[in-house]
């Protein structure tokens, strides 16, 4: 089971496609740079991709809209 739930970031996100998006560019950031929004301690996930969705739950990733 993933974690967070997708359902649950549908209603930040606009759609499954931009979460991707996002999420990837995001994971790829933390792997090249080593940066993290929030402790290491307080991520549930240990892998780039499942912390980027992570930050985008709490709110740490924010979604602009045209």
């Amino acid at each position: 089971m993933l974690f967070p739930s997708i359902d649950k970031i549908l209603n930040i996100v606009d759609s499954k496609y931009e979460l991707v998006h996002i999420v990837a560019k995001r994971s790829k950031e933390m792997a090249q740079t080593g940066h993290y929004q929030m402790p290491e301690n307080e991520y549930t996930s240990k892998k780039p991709i499942g912390r980027s969705l992570e930050e985008v739950e709490a709110g740490l990733i924010v979604v602009k809209k045209d």
